[in-house]
């Protein structure tokens, strides 16, 4: 079944989907938990993925799905699109499940996470998977492939904006900083990144293993505009948003304040579900509360 067949689960036919900003007139309230929901079985389901980092980006991941970026679902190659380049490609659960109520591919797919002969496997591969910007896994690179592709847009007149979703953990690696200077260089102000910033990584809080702190200075004296949210606050991420689009002469970021795991109490700021999935009847009481 091609995108352009399939439906999402609030039965918006992907071909409706035209050109311009998504939008669904849906309790964007309910398609949050619809989406955790999603992550947690899929899973579960495998047995295996990343459901911590999965569940605390939602947020951030719907509204720039729903309410900023220009995409074109029956489209994915629309080269006027706005481009989403996801570097914490551990995270795959979560932009499979977004990608799917967009249109991109059937819902019922997402059933088929990390199983052999799988187009969605446990990151994401550009070349097979309608929707997904950048092959991921190694972390610290997605903020530097943005910038490239910011930088084409550039070249080519091109008026698409480009958002990375990075994961504070990997904000330990040089790379990023890197990156992050380079973007203040070219005064990319088509360039929003925004950091998950949950507090906790692999093998601890963050504060124990890399302190990042004062994260919101340090890309500050790099050059960088700043805004700082509650990463589970829909109209601060919208007003954020919407302000980073306006900036000029320099690239955005935003740091969205955020709980690892959010939505299911027992993986909530528990590192442990970092990269484990829920067992049978962990999944049964995740389920519950995502009702």
């Amino acid at each position: 079944m091609t995108p352009s067949d399939s439906k999402n689960s609030s039965g918006t036919s992907a071909d409706n989907l035209k050109a311009g900003v998504f939008s669904s007139n849906e309790d964007l309230e309910k398609v949050a938990r619809r989406l955790r929901r999603h992550i947690v079985t899929m899973i579960g389901r495998a047995g295996s993925g990343h459901p911590g980092g999965s569940l605390s980006a939602v947020e951030i991941t719907m509204m720039l799905f729903w309410k900023i970026l220009r995409h074109k679902p029956s489209d994915p190659q629309w080269q006027d699109r706005d481009r989403f380049i996801l570097s914490k490609g551990h995270a795959a659960p979560l932009l499979y499940s977004v990608l799917a109520e967009c249109g991109y591919f059937p819902v019922s797919e997402l059933t088929t996470l990390r199983q052999i002969d799988s187009r969605l496997q446990g990151h994401t591969d550009r070349t097979i998977i309608p929707g997904v910007e950048m092959s991921a896994g190694s972390l610290g690179q997605g903020l530097s492939f943005a910038i490239g592709v910011a930088l084409a847009g550039r070249l080519n007149a091109q008026d698409y904006r480009v958002y990375a979703l990075l994961g504070d953990g990997e904000c330990d690696e040089g790379q990023t900083w890197e990156a992050t200077m380079a973007a203040a260089h070219f005064k990319l102000d088509n360039l929003t990144a925004i950091v998950d910033n949950n507090g906790l990584q692999l093998s601890g809080r963050n504060s124990d293993i890399m302190s990042l702190e004062p994260l919101n200075d340090k890309f500050a004296a790099f050059g960088w505009h700043v805004f700082d949210v509650d990463g589970h606050n829909l109209t601060q991420l919208l007003n954020a948003l919407e302000k980073a689009k306006k900036v000029r002469e320099q690239p955005a970021v935003i740091i969205a304040h955020t709980v690892k795991g959010k939505g299911v109490s027992f993986m909530e700021n528990n590192a442990d579900f970092h990269g484990k999935a829920p067992d049978a009847e962990q999944l049964e009481i995740a389920l519950k509360e995502l009702a």
